[in-house]
């Protein structure tokens, strides 16, 4: 959950954002390193008048400030490859859920499950219950079990939408006709907040998501609930 002041990104709920986090403060130390080198030479250029003849015709200087940026390149490129095969990756799926984005609410159907599904509205200010959050909290919740491969497919109703989790490091675009999936694992429980990413319209901002990760003995009772409640 963000939190007022907050500069980093969330902490990781989910496999893929460790990674995410890790590669984002591998680039970041790159980014400064670079901007350190970049300074430097800036300072001293302006700071001294002196000059080496060796160093304004240097074959050698050139194949280093030809080379280097190659290989700063292979070093951000091959972890972000590696991250983009893992993010693709779905493999056995444990739950599968179909989140269609309407205006302005999400739906889910548990493709598992028969007649299992629900729409999702955010809660109005005046009927938050203590502790809620506002303008985040939904009337249902999507529950998943913790430690289980999930797979979303996700799709629209009427105009673009984007179903997007950042503590589980997950944002797929929802479009209409199309049927886009992702994957995620959780791997504590609790309860995950997230926004349609995507200005879907006057009130894109009221389309929360919330994803409760509960352990897998208590999700093999949850749908039970869910279709005595219907």
């Amino acid at each position: 959950m963000a939190h007022p002041t907050q500069l980093g990104f969330q902490d990781a709920a989910s496999p893929v954002m460790e990674e995410l986090l890790s590669f984002h403060d591998h680039a970041l130390m790159i980014v400064f390193l670079i901007s350190t080198l970049v300074l430097y030479i800036i300072l001293a250029m302006v700071s001294t008048n002196l000059t080496n003849k060796f160093i304004l015709d240097s074959q050698e200087i050139e194949i280093v400030w030809t080379m280097l940026p190659a290989v700063i390149l292979i070093l951000i490129a091959l972890p972000s490859l590696r991250i983009l095969y893992l993010m693709d990756e779905i493999n056995d799926p444990h739950v599968t859920v179909k989140a269609m984005g309407h205006q302005w609410y999400w739906s889910y159907e548990y493709t598992d499950y028969l007649n299992l599904g629900f729409d999702a509205y955010m809660v109005p200010t005046q009927e938050l219950a203590q502790g809620e959050f506002r303008l985040l909290e939904t009337d249902y919740r999507m529950v998943v079990p913790q430690e289980s491969p999930i797979r979303v497919l996700v799709s629209a109703e009427d105009v673009l939408h984007s179903w997007a989790v950042p503590s589980l490091g997950v944002k797929m675009d929802a479009v209409p006709g199309r049927l886009n999936q992702t994957a995620f694992i959780v791997l504590r429980p609790g309860v995950f907040y997230g926004q349609c990413s995507e200005i879907c319209g006057a009130n894109h901002s009221f389309m929360p998501i919330v994803v409760e990760a509960v352990p897998l003995k208590t999700f093999e009772h949850w749908p039970m609930m869910m279709l005595e409640e219907a």
